[in-house]
């Protein structure tokens, strides 16, 4: 039976999804565990891998278009198969559908089936089933519930938490109604397209929905032993027909390339033909550190003129390029609009004098299993002021104020598309060289998209530093959900007075950005000084 590949949810803040390249085509034969097309989501560009076997026989969404997470990206079944109807349905939901299809699959039982979908029919709910979060998810457990049966329920509201194999993600309802029925608790696990909950109608009689829905699913399970023999021989001949064509090692069908779209991109800027380029990933597929190893033929600078001489305007032509916005740049823009229009800002600037830490920075590299760099101290630092500050450490909740007691700093890092954040988990409590290795880690990780979901999540407090660009002060905006921000600048050599007398000393500028509902200017004022005093006697951070 054709079966629907739907957009998931790869992060908790994803609304949509771009389809950077696809890896198969229509008519290819597809295993469980191929990687069908490559997603570009807010945060990285991820593989989506396909859970279901037969042949890719539709694909909806055309490469570099967006599509929303739950919507409709391609159709697998058996070869020949006729999908219009899943097509055609396709504005339904994925609960309903099944009770619509099933009937057809089981002959013997079509009377029945027909007698509960009529009964069904009347009843004014839906099945809520558990969404397939990220590409590798198979079950998700229910944190919490945010909604108790009962409670009315509008579509945009989050019912649960639900916690999958790589982040705990909010679960938002589509429906409008009341929640009549639980069908996990929390701290139970469910497998993905399991039912979760129902949400209708007060008083409709919600149990002969989850009958019927039930009565679907033992179908569904019948249906498929029969179909799993008879798809076999057909798919190992699909198998033949499909390897052949496909031998050459750095190219798919016609011009398309087997690499990825950071590779193509890098490529491109370089003026590289990536087809020149030989991959050293799995099948031969082209990497990031394939194009940056690159060493061009004789022959490739031709192909690099060629660009660059059509980019630039001929003098007095007025001339432009317009470029699709990626995911994470929407996501960007949306977030900190929200975050500058909807906090009150206010900003609290301080002088910090770093020759003592300067000093210490470099008495602790000549034993460092690890490189310690001015932002591990200062995060360090930050950490332990936090410790003494936990009114810093808080989110805006709405209705309340979150106090957290754990302390996860978010370190912003520029890439290509706009600005990640990964986060050091419990920072206060990692020496100078875990935090110094997990910096270089994570930053190394979000420059080649190797972020998870589990890796940007959970910060409290967030540092941006832009002193390594020589920017001496800067304000940054709040990064939701923390309270603050601690914008970083550059160390300059400067006349400072210090005792009555001027002299010669290096001073480095912070910037505290503050959500005015939570934290006011004394205790954010209270927090700079705590800071100050720990980078200017940088031994005491490390007690």
């Amino acid at each position: 039976m054709a079966e629907i590949i739907r957009m998931p949810k790869m992060s908790d803040t994803m609304e949509e999804g771009v389809i950077a390249s696809w890896l198969k085509k229509v008519g290819d034969s597809v295993k469980p565990g191929d990687i069908l097309a490559e997603v570009e989501t807010d945060k990285a560009t991820m593989e989506l891998e396909s859970y279901e076997e037969g042949v890719l026989l539709f694909i909806g969404v055309k490469e570099k278009d967006s599509v929303p997470v739950n919507g409709i990206i391609a159709i697998i079944g058996e070869k020949g198969e006729d999908y219009q109807h899943l097509l055609n349905g396709s504005t339904e939901t994925p609960a309903k559908k099944e009770e619509k299809e099933e009937p057809k699959a089981e002959a013997p039982k079509k009377s029945e089936k027909a007698a509960e979908k009529i009964d069904t029919s009347n009843i004014n709910a839906t099945v809520i089933t558990m969404p397939k979060m990220s590409d590798t998810m198979q079950e998700g457990t229910i944190a919490s519930w945010l909604k108790k049966v009962g409670d009315a329920v509008k579509a945009g509201e989050i019912i649960a938490e639900v916690e999958t194999d790589k982040a705990t993600m909010e679960l938002e309802s589509y429906e409008d109604g009341v929640l009549l029925y639980i069908g996990v608790e929390a701290g139970n696990s469910v497998p993905v397209d399991g039912v979760i909950a129902v949400i209708g109608e007060k008083g409709a009689d919600f149990q002969t929905l989850l009958k019927a829905h039930e009565a679907s699913g033992s179908a569904e399970e019948a249906s498929e032993e029969p179909k799993t023999e008879a798809k076999e021989e057909p798919k190992k001949e699909v198998k033949a027909e499909a390897t052949t064509p496909s031998q050459p090692v750095h190219t798919a069908s016609g011009e398309r390339v087997k690499a990825s779209p950071l590779a193509k991109k890098i490529a491109e800027e370089k003026g590289f033909d990536i087809r020149q380029v030989p991959g050293s990933g799995e099948g031969g597929r082209i990497v990031k550190k394939d194009v940056e190893n690159f060493v061009p033929t004789a022959a490739t600078p031709s192909a690099i003129q060629a660009p660059g001489a059509s980019s630039v305007p001929a003098i007095g032509q007025e001339s432009y390029r317009e470029e699709k916005v990626s995911q994470m740049r929407k996501t960007i823009a949306k977030r900190l609009a929200e975050s500058k229009f909807g906090a009150p800002h206010f900003y609290l600037t301080m002088e910090i004098n770093m020759d003592k830490a300067m000093e210490a920075r470099k008495s602790m590299n000549e034993i460092s299993p690890v490189k310690i760099s001015f932002n591990d101290m200062v995060i360090k630092a930050a950490a332990a002021a936090l410790r003494q500050h936990p009114k810093v450490n808080s989110s805006w909740l709405g209705d309340k104020i979150r106090y957290n007691d754990h302390i996860h700093i978010g370190m912003a890092v520029a890439v290509e598309e706009g600005l990640l954040v990964p986060v050091i988990r419990f920072a206060d409590n990692l020496s100078l060289s875990q935090i110094s290795n997990q910096a270089k880690t994570l930053g190394a990780k979000a420059k080649n998209k190797e972020l998870q979901p589990k890796d940007w999540e959970g910060n409290t407090f967030t540092i941006s530093n832009l002193g390594m660009f020589g920017i001496e002060e800067f304000t940054a905006i709040i990064n939701p959900p923390d309270a603050c921000i601690l914008a970083v600048g550059g160390i300059k050599e400067t006349v400072i007075v210090k005792d009555g007398q001027m002299k010669i000393g290096n001073v480095m500028k912070v910037t505290l950005s503050c959500d005015h509902r939570v934290v006011d200017g004394a205790v954010g004022s209270a927090f700079l000084q705590t800071l100050k005093s720990l980078l200017e006697d940088p031994v005491r951070i490390l007690i």
